[in-house]
Order: structure tokens, then C-alpha cells, then sequence
């Protein structure tokens, strides 16, 4: 392309890649990725949780911290072998061109996470897959990428019977799971909370209609002024019409015991009411 060797050695320039230079500094994973994409063969792409961190997936710090990179090679290819590449070797493996870089589809992303993350991690990745408005995996799809017999087979048939339309973000993912293991009633997600005339009170995250129950994860976008104000007239119009809303933070992931207390009582509150009446 016409630049020359001294040029190539300036110190504002890096070598991400053997063969490719870049501008020094910026996302290091990004600058990475960019430049791999342009040393790949037409039988490669991004794979396993690569794949699903440039869906945008929700992934454990752990994993997005990783200087590895996931590379597969499909059907009889070799595999890539440079520094940070983990390379694999695919029969079969759906791919999609996403903003110029090849990528395994939602659905094969998700089934090769299967034997690097935990059930509740994966569980978030499907939620995120078949939450998604611009893409149309679906759950169906997730099962259909299961490799019938494979070491990762019954994890992976465990993690998507749990995976649900509905779940915006991984700590909503988290306290779902967390809080059916603890013995409550399965949610429903992203309710639409009305007044008796059908006016539109606000959206929760999870809940329980019968009981007139919500369950809100706050996450940090609700300290600004907007969202604080929009969730207190929300709350207030909760409160009016006999909804308790059951609010939780990032903190109360690490000690979910008050929280569920809290919803205990909830629950126990309007056990009683219902008994109350019955007599």
C-alpha cells in the first residue's frame, strides 16, 4: 500500500497481528479483533464466548476480561495458530457476516459456551439471544444447536429449559433464577401494571398479577434524576392502587437474604389478606 518499512516502526502504530498495524492505544480486545478479521481465512470466524461477546451478550468479568480470542476453523481447515488464539475446528457451524466481521449465529454461539460457562451465565447469554428484537433466535433454535450426545449435552438441556423471553439484563436473569430456587412462584417478566380503569401504571420487571406483586432490579442507570423521578410516580401510583414493589440492587446479589424476606413478607401480607376474606 505504499508505506514504508520506517513508517510501519513508529511508535503510534501497534502490531496487534504479525502483518497488520493499527493506531497505539484504544480498546485493546476491539483493536484485536479488528485486526484478526483481516488476517482470516474465508473458513474461519469468531466462535464460543468471542462470538457472543461481539452479539453484545452479557458475559461474568472473568470471561470479558480474557485476552483470548475464539477462532474456528470450519470443516477440515487447519486451525489457527497465533499468539491470544485459541483456534478450533468446526464440521458444522452456522456463520453470519455482522458489520464486516464473520461470526457463529446466536444459536451456535450459545451451544459452544456451553462447556465454558456455568448453567446461570449461559442461562443470561440464551435470554439475551432470544430477547433481542433485531435478531429472531428463538429457544426452539437454541435446543436445535445442541449436540445430541456430546459431553455438554445435559447442561446444556438444563440452561435452556430455564431461558425466558423477557429478561433485559443479566442481573435480572440472576435474581429470576435466584429467586425460584428459593422456593417462590415463577415470575412473569415485563408486566404491564394497569389501574382498574385500564390506565397504564408502569412496566416491572418481573411479577406476580394474582397477587398484586413487582419486582424491580434497580441497576446504576436508575440513580439519575429522570429515572429516580419516573420510579417514584411509579411507585406512588403502586401504592395507591394495592401493588408492593420489591426493589434490588447489584449489593443485594451478593446478600440476597433481605431482599427475599422482603418478598416473603410480600407474599405472607397477601396470604393473609386472601385468608381474611375466606372467613
Amino acid at each position: 500500500m505504499g508505506v514504508n518499512a520506517e513508517r510501519l516502526r513508529r511508535s503510534d502504530l501497534a502490531a496487534p497481528v504479525h502483518g497488520v498495524r493499527v493506531a497505539a492505544g484504544g480498546d485493546d480486545f476491539e483493536s484485536f479483533v479488528e485486526a484478526l478479521s483481516l488476517v482470516m481465512r474465508p473458513d474461519q470466524f469468531f466462535s464460543h464466548t468471542t462470538a457472543a461477546r461481539l452479539w453484545g451478550a452479557p458475559l461474568p468479568l472473568a470471561v470479558q476480561r480474557e485476552q483470548t480470542v475464539h477462532v474456528s476453523t470450519s470443516g477440515t481447515g487447519p486451525r489457527m495458530r497465533r499468539a491470544r488464539v485459541h483456534g478450533h475446528r468446526l464440521s458444522a457451524s452456522g456463520v453470519i457476516e455482522v458489520a464486516g466481521r464473520w461470526l457463529s449465529t446466536p444459536e451456535d454461539t450459545w451451544a459452544q459456551c456451553v462447556p465454558l460457562l456455568g448453567t446461570r451465565a449461559l442461562v443470561a447469554v440464551g435470554d439475551h439471544f432470544v430477547g433481542r428484537s433485531d435478531l429472531t433466535t428463538t429457544m426452539a433454535d437454541l435446543f436445535g444447536a445442541i449436540v445430541p450426545g456430546s459431553r455438554s449435552a445435559v447442561a446444556a438441556r438444563t440452561a435452556v429449559d430455564l431461558v425466558r423471553v423477557g429478561s433485559e439484563s443479566a442481573m435480572e436473569t440472576w435474581f429470576r433464577l435466584a429467586i425460584v430456587d428459593a422456593g417462590f412462584p415463577e415470575p412473569e417478566l415485563n408486566v404491564e401494571v394497569r389501574d382498574p380503569d385500564g390506565r397504564l401504571l408502569g412496566r416491572v420487571d418481573m411479577a406476580w398479577p394474582d397477587h398484586r406483586i413487582a419486582f424491580e432490579y434497580d441497576g446504576d442507570h436508575h440513580r439519575e434524576r429522570d429515572a429516580f423521578h419516573h420510579d417514584q410516580r411509579r411507585d406512588n401510583g403502586f401504592t395507591v392502587n394495592d401493588w408492593i414493589a420489591i426493589h434490588a440492587t447489584s449489593a443485594d446479589a451478593h446478600r440476597p437474604a433481605v431482599v427475599f424476606e422482603r418478598l416473603r413478607q410480600a407474599f405472607e401480607q397477601r396470604l393473609a389478606t386472601v385468608r381474611r376474606f375466606a372467613a
